[in-house]
């Protein structure tokens, strides 16, 4: 039993304080009431009536009571989306287009300007080339990266699907090196169309698309609005994705790869009073319900800082990547650096990264940048090389790990260098490396051809030249 209904029983009060009735009376006119409420007025009140209620337990229970509501009021509270700023308006304006109204926020950031130790017209700088190798996208080779479009969206939620509408379109490009902020605002749903429009004529006009997980989530929503409001889908340029490229590059870190973390650990900048993004699109509901939009403003800021985050990673990206292992750089970032090359097919710089990577680090990322750096030699034709790299790993590697580094000495031994009691020696300690019965077999091959090759020297020896003339001495 609640307390509530405790405290009723105790009182002789239902809920609301109201006197419990003993039976149901059948109903009467109007006028017998009147009558009968006219006379209780004029009877004198009983003489003996009975005291409030001054039983502990019931004083016990509204102390309770008043407890439990205080904490149901401050647990509803700390769920809340967030304190209510005082009522701004929503810094967008109205502006008029061939196809209808679109609500704009819009502004333009200087040459130089910075977000954390990173400019944002270094993406200016960098290498068509080297970002098509960074992405492994050959297609973005030949790209004009003063013309691209950088794109985020804040949506009405995560699932996708029909039901999920992006109500900010935020896009960015370059004039000169500054750079161009514009922000499309749905004021309310059901108006899509001109701001598709308006996005469609700025995606005819660009090179390439960079977005952060664009590619699985920005624009397949995008599309899905233009067939649903019948605007006719634009074709997209080459897309440049960069959660692809910080996930191969960032995968040693063991802390994923999310916007704001990448954004915090390499360029150094941390976000000050950021909307939570899981609480976006309940800001955006409350927006569509009445409120004076002043809580949206800081979702406008949000995305702001999404799109200039993505100017100053692709600029720092493609930088490091040019250097190939400057002073203070994180091992483990140089290893994922040398995963990519490896994967884009260059060699050189691969072998370079693994190289400081080995130099740099410890544990399991120094081994496996020596493995990559003897699998690069490996595929350059370099065989004496790689069995260098293989024997500096083992000087660290214990267990399974020294098993699979003999396993790749025997096999190197044995095909490319031609060395089989070498090979045999090492076939002998990579038993962990294989399954019983292919490890038996190896070593029994090369058991049977070393001792064949011991037999035929011998021979190969007192065979003379065809011809030759034995003289006596």
């Amino acid at each position: 039993m609640d307390l509530k209904r405790k405290l009723s029983r105790l009182t002789s009060a239902g809920p609301g304080g109201r006197p419990v009735a003993k039976a149901a009376e059948p109903p009467v006119s109007p006028e017998p009431v009147a009558a009968e409420a006219e006379s209780s007025v004029s009877a004198p009140e009983p003489e003996s009536s009975a005291p409030p209620s001054t039983d502990p337990r019931v004083e016990a229970l509204r102390r309770l009571l008043t407890g439990w509501a205080e904490r149901q009021g401050t647990a509803s509270a700390r769920r809340a989306v967030g304190p209510v700023p005082p009522p701004t308006p929503l810094p967008v304006e109205a502006r008029e287009t061939p196809h209808g109204t679109v609500h704009v926020s819009e502004r333009l950031l200087p040459p130089g300007h910075r977000h954390g130790s990173a400019p944002l017209d270094g993406a200016l700088d960098a290498d068509a080339a080297l970002v098509a190798s960074l992405a492994l996208h050959p297609e973005l080779a030949g790209v004009d990266l003063q013309r691209m479009l950088l794109l985020d969206t804040e949506t009405t939620g995560l699932a996708g699907g029909t039901g999920t509408v992006p109500f900010l379109v935020g896009m960015a490009w370059f004039e000169g090196r500054a750079l161009r902020v514009q922000q499309l605002f749905l004021r309310r749903l059901g108006e899509e169309g001109p701001l598709l429009r308006m996005l469609a004529e700025r995606l005819a006009e660009a090179s390439c698309l960079v977005t952060y997980n664009g590619k699985s989530f920005d624009w397949p929503l995008l599309r899905t609005r233009f067939v649903l409001n019948r605007v006719p889908t634009p074709a997209v340029p080459p897309h440049l994705d960069l959660l692809h490229c910080a996930r191969r590059v960032f995968k040693h870190r063991g802390s994923g790869a999310r916007l704001v973390h990448l954004e915090e650990q390499w360029l150094g900048h941390r976000r000050v009073g950021d909307v939570d993004g899981s609480l976006i699109p309940e800001l955006y509901f409350r927006f569509l319900r009445g409120t004076d939009g002043s809580e949206l403003t800081g979702v406008l800021e949000h995305n702001v800082n999404d799109l200039l985050l993505l100017a100053a990673l692709l600029g720092e990206m493609v930088r490091r990547f040019r250097a190939v292992g400057g002073a203070g750089e994180d091992p483990r970032d140089l290893l994922g650096f040398a995963g990519v090359a490896e994967r884009a097919g260059d060699a050189e710089r691969a072998r370079a990264f693994a190289q400081a990577a080995a130099e740099g680090g410890r544990g399991d990322v120094g081994l496996e940048a020596l493995v990559l750096a003897s699998r690069v030699s490996r595929r350059a034709g370099d065989n004496e090389e790689a069995v260098t790299y293989l024997h500096r790993a083992l000087t660290t590697a214990r267990g399974a790990q020294a098993a699979e580094l003999h396993l790749s000495l025997s096999k190197l031994y044995e095909h490319a260098l031609k060395r089989l009691p070498r090979a045999l020696e090492h076939a002998r300690l990579a038993a962990a490396a294989e399954l019983p019965e292919a490890h038996r077999s190896r070593v029994e091959r090369l058991e049977r051809r070393v001792s064949r090759g011991a037999r035929e020297l011998p021979l190969a020896l007192d065979v003379e030249p065809r011809g030759s003339v034995r003289t006596s001495g």
